[in-house]
């Protein structure tokens, strides 16, 4: 009965829905840099996280697991999570940013996630691999969230080099832009290192060892090492604020690729989120991602050329 209110209800496509009008908002918000819509903005974020959070918990009680239990739950739950950074974010900036990251980055993962939601019963039995409560709510909570940290940060990379189009270095809104790819940033490395290192301990009482070098495992590895080239580049001074912001961009690849692309390879033993159909989307994200940094920095650097340069940093 539970389980059938659950269907009839469907509170993802209610948030969904509701995060649709929060980012039009926000985009009005930023348009219009009125106080009204931007605290508007973020009442229709706040409004849509409440089903959302019913969801997620609803879904816990229905198969006494936790948040995340197949492909399908990490993008909700993922889309929670950036939603939650983004408050957080327009709670210490108030500039709007932080809401539009909310809005943006819960429309976009809740609209993927139907994707899944369409290919079967997404409260199916966990697969043998993922049958431990225990490590479902530590390795996979974790590493998911420094999966959303690094999206959010991507997220915020964007708006960082489109507002570098146009505003000149030292701008309010630019460097806190550059602030919010920074702590975004940090928070992602900070979680996909517990994760990874929580996921080893597993590993080694599941298979016997720590480390394998299975696809899965190389891909939580490889977003530790980008972020954490980003974050060397920027102390030693070989990248500026624009560095920064398209390194975060280019991190989203980074992230897609050890999120859904290692899955596509169907190999090892984390090959349990499988899923047809999704190469072809997962390419066209990777070229866009590119063209886009490969358009907006030179352009940026171009139009101001002081960005580029790592002596702005703080």
């Amino acid at each position: 009965d539970v389980e059938l209110l659950y269907n009839r209800v469907d509170p993802f496509y209610r948030a969904q829905i509701v995060y649709g009008f929060a980012f039009l908002l926000c985009l009005l918000a930023m348009i219009g840099e009125g106080t009204f819509l931007r605290r508007a903005a973020v009442a229709g974020v706040a409004l849509a996280l409440l089903p959302h959070t019913v969801g997620i918990v609803w879904r816990m009680m229905i198969m006494g697991r936790p948040p995340m239990t197949n492909l399908y739950a990490t993008f909700i739950f993922v889309a929670w999570i950036c939603v939650v950074l983004g408050l957080a974010v327009e709670a210490v900036q108030r500039k709007g940013l932080g809401t539009f990251l909310a809005g943006a980055g819960g429309l976009v993962l809740l609209m993927i996630s139907n994707r899944f939601e369409t290919q079967g019963d997404t409260l199916g039995v966990v697969v043998a691999v993922l049958d431990s409560n225990f490590w479902l709510s530590t390795h996979v909570v974790t590493i998911t969230m420094g999966y959303a940290g690094c999206l959010a940060a991507g997220l915020a990379g964007h708006v960082y080099l489109l507002q570098a189009l146009g505003r000149p270095p030292g701008h309010a809104s630019l460097e806190a832009t550059g602030r919010a790819v920074y702590g975004l940033l940090a928070f992602g490395l900070i979680l996909s290192f517990l994760g990874t290192m929580l996921g080893g301990v597993w590993a080694d009482q599941s298979w016997g060892r720590f480390w394998g070098w299975d696809p899965k495992e190389n891909g939580a590895l490889l977003i530790v090492l980008w972020c954490s080239l980003l974050f060397h580049a920027r102390v030693s001074r070989l990248i500026g604020p624009i560095g920064m912001a398209a390194g975060s961009v280019l991190g989203v690849i980074v992230v897609l690729m050890a999120w859904i692309g290692i899955n596509l390879l169907g190999v090892g033993l984390h090959s349990y989120g499988f899923t047809s159909g999704l190469a072809r989307g997962l390419a066209i994200s990777i070229a866009v991602e590119v063209l886009f940094v490969a358009i907006t920095v030179p352009l940026a650097r171009r139009r101001f050329p002081t960005l580029a340069q790592p002596t702005l940093q703080r």
